[in-house]
């Protein structure tokens, strides 16, 4: 089995609407405020959205590439505002949403090449279980799956840990694969904790063994308002709940400063 990319961290959701492309921002800055250099890539090849979370218009986005117009490493995007590099998806693009298994290979092995020059890479994966999710989520060293306390995600997420348990074994790799649980939007970090706990037990019960939990980020009206002005949220509110629950998300993933 080729090896996984160890400085990259995938994360992913089994359905829409949790949080997960804010939460790749917020941690890709987080990361870059403790002093790691940080590549933010936006994997959605059907729905990205990372660009426009962020106000950007880049001249170059994984469209120009898969068009063979530019190199990955020319689609490079630095964002001074948050210290960290992004490459933006393109929104609706049927030749992203339909990239051939060798296509997609030929991208992860110059994303590989982008990951030396980088502490930790932020991989924005799409919602769902399709090829490609599930293809990046086994390539990467690290898989996030974030979860909230809804029954649906919870068994959507369920599915992603199942499904990617699979995968990793059919590669030889180890069954828990690095994978962790995010808990978003909880009411409380104690609910949010109990929502993990029942994920836990399921996973425990029918796959044998169960991811850990990365982080609870509470929920606060905060974040709506970072998005809704396209800023960041530990820029805009760099004090409030769901700021604080992201950093201690990112320190308790230990990234090495390997890039200087």
């Amino acid at each position: 089995m080729k090896q996984p990319a160890s400085s990259v961290i995938a994360v992913a959701s089994g359905k829409g609407g949790v949080g997960k492309t804010w939460f790749s921002i917020t941690l890709a800055h987080a990361l870059a405020r403790s002093g790691r250099r940080v590549l933010l890539f936006d994997g959605d090849f059907g729905l990205a959205n990372v660009d426009i979370q962020l106000g950007l218009m880049p001249k170059r986005d994984l469209g120009a590439v898969a068009a063979g117009r530019a190199s990955l490493a020319e689609a490079v995007l630095g964002h001074p505002e948050g210290g960290f590099d992004i490459v933006a998806g393109q929104s609706g693009s049927g030749a992203l949403s339909q990239l051939t298994p060798a296509a997609l290979e030929d991208m992860l092995a110059s994303l590989r090449g982008l990951a030396d020059n980088y502490d930790a890479v932020v991989l924005d994966l799409a919602a769902g279980l399709d090829h490609s999710v599930r293809r990046m989520a086994a390539w990467a060293g690290t898989l996030l799956v974030i979860a909230t306390e809804e029954p649906t995600s919870l068994t959507d997420a369920y599915a992603v840990l199942k499904l990617h348990a699979a995968d990793l074994a059919r590669q030889g790799g180890v069954a828990a694969g690095g994978a962790r649980v995010v808990v978003n939007q909880a009411a409380t970090r104690t609910s949010g904790e109990r929502t993990y706990a029942s994920l836990q037990r399921a996973c425990e019960r029918f796959l044998g063994t169960a991811p850990g939990l990365a982080g609870v980020i509470r929920r606060d009206d905060r974040v709506r308002d970072a998005i809704r002005r396209q800023t960041l949220l530990l820029t805009r509110h760099p004090v409030c709940p769901a700021a604080a629950d992201v950093e201690a998300v990112a320190g308790s993933l230990d990234v090495p400063r390997i890039i200087r």
